[in-house]
């Protein structure tokens, strides 16, 4: 099947398909209406969120004036950045001005100071780039959104810390002061949203912080496995079982098999002094039982250290 494609009226009538048919193929749900005079060849299902406000943005874009650039929430969408908990039910967009701006049902026009090198074409869109974008978020998002968007960009080298501090540092503007500490806070060695937000939620509660994707070795240096985080100080390891967890050690295998490999390798771990503990999506919601099992199995990690064996099997 072809992929979903933005269609204009007016391209729509140049095919020969007759207003009255652009409403019919839409009231059988064959079409979608983007926005007036905009329209995708799909049903809505047929698109992820993400592709939906990338068919609403690409419809802005062609009906507001060449002034306008593609921004915040539609720049992380089209540059291929994670949108976790992003609203994106209108299309934003930048003018290079310092007011007029407004929001509307479908778009948001923002007015700010636009430079000729925060300006970048993506597949024809004119759009702010990914340092820009992120500095952005940073700046109108929280503190969790924008670390998850400033991770991904860091993980895929679509822009570096000293991009964005030079953006922050030579272009101070409102908001500048939370996107530092955004910034400091970033990095690319987190390797999903799910880690990005278990870092957050790590920091805000005290505790440590951790190593990312550190490898753990056995006393005949034998690598016994690559942990998303490690708290040596804690004695503990923490994994969190998004859906691409074990596609290292478990591509192709049948849940079982996966399932068999976590606990081998959970047991390795454990054989070697570590406490692991694991999580899920549904953890992150709200955070505090988590962190209180990781200080629990610190307990028991410090305890196992201590004695030398475990009294008693661990349960976190």
């Amino acid at each position: 099947m072809d992929a979903p494609q933005l269609i204009s009226r007016r391209q729509a009538l140049a095919a020969g398909i007759s207003d009255g048919e652009l409403q019919r193929l839409c009231r059988s749900g064959q079409w979608r209406r983007v926005r007036a005079g905009h329209y995708v060849n799909a049903p809505a299902p047929a698109l992820t969120p993400a592709g939906r406000h990338l068919m609403l943005a690409m419809a802005t874009c062609e009906a507001m004036s060449e002034d306008a650039v593609a921004s915040h929430c539609s720049a992380v969408v089209i540059h291929g950045l994670p949108t976790w908990s992003l609203p994106l039910d209108r299309a934003h967009m930048t003018r290079n001005r310092t007011n007029g701006g407004f929001i509307k049902k479908q778009h948001v026009l923002h007015s700010a100071q636009l430079a000729p090198d925060e300006i970048t074409l993506v597949n024809g869109l004119r759009v702010t780039t990914v340092p820009r974008t992120v500095i952005d978020i940073a700046r109108s998002a929280s503190f969790e959104q924008a670390v998850a968007i400033g991770d991904s960009a860091l993980r895929q080298g679509l822009t570096t810390a000293g991009e964005l501090r030079e953006q922050v540092s030579h272009r101070r503007r409102r908001g500048s002061q939370q996107a530092t500490r955004v910034i400091d806070f970033l990095d690319g060695r987190s390797e999903s949203v799910g880690e990005s937000r278990s870092r957050v939620a790590f920091h805000q509660a005290g505790l440590p912080a951790s190593e990312l994707q550190a490898r753990i070795f056995t006393d005949d240096e034998i690598c016994v496995a690559r942990v998303d985080f490690l708290f040596a100080g804690l004695g503990v390891i923490g994994e969190f079982d998004g859906d691409v967890e074990y596609r290292r050690e478990c591509a192709g295998t049948r849940p079982a098999a996966r399932l068999m490999v976590e606990r081998n390798r959970d047991d390795r771990l454990r054989a070697l002094g570590w406490m692991v503990v694991r999580w899920t999506w549904a953890d992150l919601a709200d955070a505090t039982q988590l962190i209180r099992r990781i200080f629990a199995a610190a307990a028991v990690a410090t305890d196992v250290r201590r004695t030398g064996h475990w009294t008693s099997t661990p349960r976190i």
